[in-house]
């Protein structure tokens, strides 16, 4: 029975294998891995020949992914079984050289050379590697020197600062080449650094030291295994332990690279962990994580360290290979993130955390994003469980302020995971405790409760059950004394009141009520000497209130009001982000609309459901001029300023301002100016899947008004074409796929390298998809894109091969509409001007004669023009093509153009003769032909007729 099985097992695998081998001829390399995945999977346990064949072909599919970690490990899991093996060398010597690591690749090229020295391949390769191999050990002796001069120099306390601040930058400098990081690490560096920090008094030495740190670890496992073992995370931790931003900027990036290089990421946006990276360096990625979780209640540490630690959670919490969302769950991190939830600054004692004002809603950020890692009810249990846990604790305790701290607790969680805070909030006694603190006299109990009270009533049935207890606790609230209180009321009465969202049928509160909350909050906002904390809550105030039109219009009237709220965003915090960024999207009605079908209308009247109706001041004119007020007082450059969080949902919401700012042509430019573009790209690649796709789609329009060079320049041409090809989906609007295309073909233009990156990422097959779309914008665009994609060499190779490419442009040629003719001629043109096998391919259409007919004969002078171009390059590629297109009345077309007077056409004439010139050569045509010349519009006419009556027959 096992014997059976086994042989299952194999013929599996060899089907795996067989149909990742067709997807890698297709080029779906990431449909090959999976195959050659599931059939290593199946054999992982044999180590037979077949297994290491699996292996080697996905290291060839990793290769053309550029994922050269996987491929080196594949090729060596190879090798283990099956050494010295040529195509796993080869592919091995590759993968080495992509990661530079030259000496290790040239080492796999000479034994590949040993092992297959008639294999033609391996002499250049041999060659390339000596030389670079060669270069390197000239050059290590070089930066050898170099590196022990400027230690001497940076860490000679004696010597004169600037000279110390030029080394260390120099060292710097070496670090981040693979020969200096390796000279520096053999002069010692690291624990020089570890010296250095301790009584170095230069913050610009000190930050290039970490930094330096940085480089050695980036991308070197043996190297960081060092640095760990000679400085151990807690130093990392004491670095960070710092008031100074820059300090802690500097430690919590170099933690950042060193958990990268354990576990196959870089500092890229779209960077994910390699699983089986993850599972070997397990305990040096764990350590890292305990350290950081015990480092978050630490009592001795700043608040702004604190804050970066439970950032660095947050940004890798979401990897699944990681794990650490459960993990968290497990060394119970969920406690001391909500015990940094209850910190509150009036309860100052020895013992207490220091926190900022953003670290509440760090914490509550982090909190959120663990929780949705909680992928089963078994795990969302567990991290309930904990919280209520926690909660339990702190109401058991007597004193008044063990209540206050839950109770702020409580209000981290409805503003982070907030279905495990509407669970708490449910809880027998919680709410009506809350209630009894708004309502007591102790000021800090009100502010407290009122926080809480705003935060439960973010969904719209908890807001109908809070409206009928808590209006008249808010309203009460709102005459305090204490500004603080009162403008937290304020926002409360202002969430519930804003209860009918867009829908100008629907008012919570009475007429009028809402435009007196609008200015009360306004007053609040622009009140010079209010310090940021009431200025924050006004701002949350009118997020709720803008979604009046009424609101809107009255806001944007009011330019001190936009100053303030932009001059917020622009110097604010984690904790206002949310709040003005919606006030943003409102008033630029960037928020998501349902869709009103006629029919659900009609529908909806005659069964007597409610209607939402939209406010005439949110038609697009009102709208475009409120994103014009926006621009002018300086919107943009605090967007780009507030993209910089790493809350996914606050991201989407900056996406959609951008967005609806793109859609305006004129303030394209501005957005571009301001560094919106460079803002655009990382939201484009991670975030929720809306705001990738309002990222993506502004960074389109602006590809499609400004010139790419200026727009993206230098590599952020090549990192932008993946979003936009993102866009290429069914599940994108047309818009979304034309303004995409569009901006693709501007792209296309700008070189070799950007056409090649489009090609990389699949983008010619994502593009041809838009050919058959039943829209004439869509094929337009998709058309054009291609005539720019036939500049590469690759594209034409990719025409010459067994597919129906030339096939479909001759056809377009035909198209009605002049711009899809102009962009299919012209790309044909191109095509045959650099192949024979393109030429030929033209006769694979069975109405190829008709098509030239077209081409000649065509009302439009570009596209006659580039016809023609396509018939000589058919005429010069040889002989037998060019008999079979002049032995039909191509000929007569040709000889009647020759003669054709008509300013318009001069280009078409002169390539018609030079048709004629051509054909001379094959002695098609006799030079002294004195044939009558046909007028060429007659002609064209009577095959226009034969045409239409070949088809009705």
């Amino acid at each position: 029975m096992g014997n059976i099985d086994a042989e299952n097992m194999m013929e599996e695998a060899t089907k795996f294998k067989e149909k990742g081998n067709e997807a890698f001829k297709n080029e779906k390399w990431d449909e090959s891995i999976e195959m050659y995945s599931k059939a290593i999977k199946l054999r992982s346990s044999m180590k037979d020949k077949d297994l290491a064949i699996y292996y080697k072909n996905r290291a060839a599919a990793h290769l053309k992914k550029n994922n050269y970690e996987a491929a080196l490990t594949d090729c060596t899991n190879s090798l283990e079984i099956t050494p010295n093996d040529p195509k796993a060398l080869f592919r091995r010597s590759q993968a080495y050289e992509s990661l530079q690591k030259y000496e290790e690749a040239y080492k796999d090229a000479v034994d590949l050379w040993k092992a297959d020295p008639n294999n033609k391949s391996v002499q250049p390769m041999l060659k390339k590697l000596h030389a670079i191999v060669q270069d390197r050990a000239t050059e290590n002796a070089k930066t050898s020197t170099k590196v022990k001069k400027m230690c001497e120099i940076a860490f000679d306390l004696n010597s004169p600062v600037d000279k110390r601040k030029s080394a260390m930058n120099n060292i710097l400098v070496l670090a981040r080449e693979p020969v200096g990081a390796e000279c520096l690490e053999k002069e010692g560096i690291v624990p020089k650094i570890a010296a250095l920090t301790k009584t170095e008094k230069c913050e610009e030495i000190y930050l290039n030291a970490i930094r330096t740190i940085s480089e050695i670890c980036n991308k070197n496992i043996p190297r960081t295994k060092v640095v760990i073992g000679s400085l151990g995370i807690p130093w990392f931790l004491q670095v960070l332990n710092s008031k100074n931003a820059d300090r802690i900027s500097a430690a919590q990036f170099c933690l950042q690279t060193i958990l990268n290089t354990f576990s196959g990421m870089d500092h890229k946006v779209e960077s994910k962990p390699n699983k089986e990276m993850c599972q070997k360096y397990f305990k040096e990625i764990d350590t890292i994580l305990t350290c950081l979780v015990y480092s978050i209640t630490d009592r001795l540490i700043s608040g702004m360290s604190r804050d970066a630690i439970m950032e660095l959670l947050s940004r890798n919490v979401q990897y699944s290979a990681l794990n650490w969302g459960e993990r968290l769950v497990e060394i119970r991190g969920l406690y001391r993130l909500m015990e940094v939830c209850s910190e509150l600054e009036e309860y100052k004692y020895e013992s207490a955390m220091d926190i900022t004002e953003n670290s509440r809603s760090v914490a509550s950020v982090c909190l959120a994003k663990i929780y949705e890692c909680m992928y089963y009810d078994e795990l969302r249990a567990k991290f309930t469980e904990q919280i209520e846990e926690y909660v339990k604790e702190k109401l058991l305790e007597p004193d008044f302020e063990s209540k206050v701290r839950v109770t702020v607790a409580i209000t981290s969680l409805l503003n982070g995971p907030l279905d495990v805070g509407n669970s708490i909030m449910a809880r027998d006694g919680v709410l009506q405790m809350i209630l009894a603190m708004a309502s007591d006299d102790d000021a800090l109990q009100q502010k407290v409760a009122c926080e809480c009270i705003v935060a439960a009533t973010s969904k719209k049935d908890k807001a109908q059950t809070m409206m009928h207890m808590a209006v008249d606790i808010l309203k009460k609230l709102y005459n305090s004394k204490n500004e603080a209180i009162r403008v937290r009321a304020l926002v409360g009465l202002c969430k519930l009141g804003s209860y009918g969202g867009t829908d100008a049928s629907i008012r919570p509160f009475a007429d009028g009520s809402t435009k007196k909350m609008a200015e009360a909050c306004r007053r609040f906002l622009i009140k010079p000497g209010k310090d940021k904390d009431i200025r924050k809550w006004a701002a949350d105030g009118l997020a709720y209130l803008t979604l009046d039109a009424e609101v809107k219009e009255k806001l944007c009237e009011d330019i001190p009001a936009i100053r303030a709220l932009i001059e917020l965003a622009r110097n604010g915090g984690e904790s206002i982000l949310y709040g003005v960024v919606t006030c943003f999207v409102n008033l630029c009605n960037a928020y998501e609309k349902q869709e009103l079908m006629p029919e659900m209308i009609e529908l909806a009247k005659f069964a007597k459901h409610h209607i939402p109706e939209e406010h005439e001041l949110d038609d697009m004119d009102f709208v475009n001029k409120r994103i014009d007020v926006l621009c002018n007082n300086g919107i943009t450059s605090a967007l780009v300023n507030l993209s910089k969080t790493d809350s996914k949902n606050s991201k989407e919401l900056i996406a959609r301002v951008f967005n609806a700012i793109c859609s305006m042509q004129e303030l394209r430019g501005k957005v571009v100016q301001d560094g919106g573009a460079k803002a655009l790209l990382p939201m484009s690649l991670d975030g929720t899947e809306k705001g990738k796709r309002h990222a993506s789609q502004a960074l389109a329009r602006i590809g499609i008004t400004i010139n790419p060079e200026v727009a993206f320049p230098g590599q952020r041409s090549l990192e932008v074409i993946r979003p936009l090809l993102n866009l290429l989906h069914p599940d994108c609007t047309a818009l979304e796929n034309f303004e995409a295309l569009m901006a693709l073909c501007n792209l296309a233009q700008m070189g070799e390298s950007v056409r090649k990156r489009i090609l990389t990422e699949q983008g010619l097959s994502k593009i041809e998809a838009y050919l058959m779309e039943d829209h004439e914008f869509l094929i337009r665009a998709s058309v054009q894109c291609i005539c720019n994609l036939c500049m590469s060499e690759e594209v034409v190779k990719l025409h010459e091969g067994e597919n129906d490419r030339v096939k479909f442009l001759a056809l377009l040629c035909e198209s009605e509409d002049e711009e899809t003719a102009k962009a299919a001629s012209g790309a044909l043109a191109m095509l045959t001007s650099e192949s024979v096998i393109c030429c030929k391919k033209i006769f694979d259409t069975v109405r190829w004669l008709d098509v030239l007919h077209t081409l000649i004969a065509n009302p439009s002078p570009d596209v006659q023009h580039r016809g023609l171009v396509v018939i000589l390059n058919m005429i010069n590629a040889n002989e037998e093509i060019a008999r079979k297109v002049m032995e039909t009345d191509v000929l007569e077309l040709l000889m009647g153009l020759s003669k054709l007077q008509d300013e318009d056409r001069t280009k078409a004439v002169e390539i018609s003769i030079q048709c004629l010139r051509s054909a001379e050569r094959y002695n098609i045509i006799a030079q002294s032909n004195d044939a009558p010349i046909p007028d060429i519009f007659k002609e064209a006419e009577r095959l226009a007729e034969l045409n239409e009556f070949n088809e009705m027959d």
